[in-house]
């Protein structure tokens, strides 16, 4: 093995044990491993093929085995990270963004402190805070994951502390809620930011006296949790906005951690594409590889909707390849920017589209402009009360949750309709 390809490999973040090796040199390897799981490349003609020799077992080890003809510098990189990530024990990346990420995730894996993962939505913030959880001495405990935005407000408190039967209206039963679940374990707090203000306070005690009190109850239980949170918004220009607790901000924000965008991170889209094409294309099924030009155009793609972006154009490539041998340029289908509510709305609070010029634009135009006009005056009508204001708007309080939540993605001024 060169000397050049040893060291793409020591470079990498990786888990488990793994050893590169030529394809000719894998019989004596696996005398020397015992029951080593083994990734294979091997080249036919012009198109390599991607496989697995032998079985996962006990052992933390695994052998990558390439063509000495043809050793491609960014296929091994991907092959490392593919060994590494068949024990689900490690994000999938290369790129020394993302790399130095990992390196202080796992060191912080080690401590009981909580951890804040900032970052754009789809950026794999989830699968950070799983790694840390796996990482860590609670690897064994449970590890619950909620997003506080895809839960009513009215529910959230009962979801995370429990409640007593006959506690409200529907309780006929009792539930340990969240924290309990996660005994001992890890808590996954998504979107933290869309927490309600006085559950916030709630939470603050929870954390500060490690101890929840149940809904209906007035005895406090003690917990063992940590506390990963997850924010796609800057959480100090929430403080600031008087939308997000200053103490605690201070309280999740111990050690924070920023993932960035696909889009800063390129030496990621290799080893995620070809991560995602073995595990959709399934076992043993063509194509096996993706192609140089079709790559290329992976890596000159933004990726504004980063890793979920990427995902759906492999799983959409798969459909397009069948039973070609490997996924070329023809097969990539990138989506075309969209125009979300978020921005609709910004333009609305900048005055690039005065409502009185919509009958100039087209419909789909019209309607964004005055779906956002009409939320945000009838948030600022009822002074920031989003129960209320979904109410007068014949809407759920969860669509009013993620139309807002678009807007402030977008860096509309929230402020502004309150």
């Amino acid at each position: 093995m060169s000397a050049r390809l040893a060291g793409v490999a020591g470079s990498l973040h990786i888990a488990e044990d793994i050893l590169l090796c030529d394809a000719s040199e894998i019989g004596a390897v696996a005398k020397d491993v015992r029951g080593p799981r083994t990734l294979f490349i091997r080249h036919d003609g012009d198109a390599p093929t991607v496989g697995a020799l032998g079985a996962a077992s006990a052992t933390q080890r695994s052998v990558i085995a390439y063509d000495a003809g043809q050793p491609d510098m960014a296929l091994a990189c991907v092959l490392a990270r593919i060994g590494a990530i068949d024990t689900g024990s490690a994000p999938v990346g290369a790129d020394p963004e993302s790399l130095t990420v990992y390196a202080l995730a796992e060191r912080l894996a080690s401590t009981e402190v909580p951890v804040l993962i900032t970052g754009p939505t789809g950026a794999g913030k989830e699968v950070l805070a799983r790694f840390i959880h796996r990482s860590s001495t609670r690897a064994n405990a449970p590890f619950i994951g909620i997003n506080c935005a895809a839960i009513p407000e009215t529910m959230l408190e009962a979801m995370l502390f429990g409640h007593q039967k006959g506690a409200f209206t529907g309780a006929n039963a009792a539930s340990q809620g969240f924290f309990r679940e996660a005994d001992g374990g890890t808590l996954l707090l998504d979107e933290i930011a869309e927490m309600p203000l006085a559950l916030q306070a709630k939470l603050l005690r929870a954390l500060q006296e490690g101890e929840v009190t149940p809904v209906g109850s007035t005895r406090p239980v003690k917990v063992d949790v940590r506390i990963v949170a997850c924010a796609n918004r800057c959480l100090p220009d929430e403080v600031a906005a008087g939308r997000f607790r200053e103490d605690l901000f201070y309280r999740l924000n111990v050690f924070p951690i920023h993932l960035p965008a696909l889009c800063e991170r390129p030496g990621d889209i290799a080893p995620l594409a070809v991560s995602m094409l073995l595990r959709h294309r399934g076992e043993g099924q063509a194509p096996g590889w993706i192609g140089t030009a079709a790559l290329a155009m992976l890596e000159q793609h933004n990726w504004p909707g980063n890793v979920r972006e990427l995902e759906n154009v492999i799983r959409r490539a798969l459909v397009l390849a069948g039973d070609a041998r490997q996924i070329e340029h023809a097969h990539i289908v990138i989506d075309k920017p969209v125009q979300t509510a978020a921005s609709a709305a910004r333009e609305v609070l900048d005055n690039v589209y005065p409502i009185e010029q919509a009958g100039n634009g087209k419909l789909e135009n019209a309607v964004r402009d005055t779906e956002a006009r009409t939320i945000l005056t009838m948030l600022r009508k009822c002074n920031g009360k989003r129960i209320e204001a979904a109410r007068r708007l014949g809407i759920s309080e969860r669509t009013l949750r993620y139309r807002l939540a678009s807007y402030r993605e977008a860096g509309v001024p929230m402020e502004v309709a309150l």
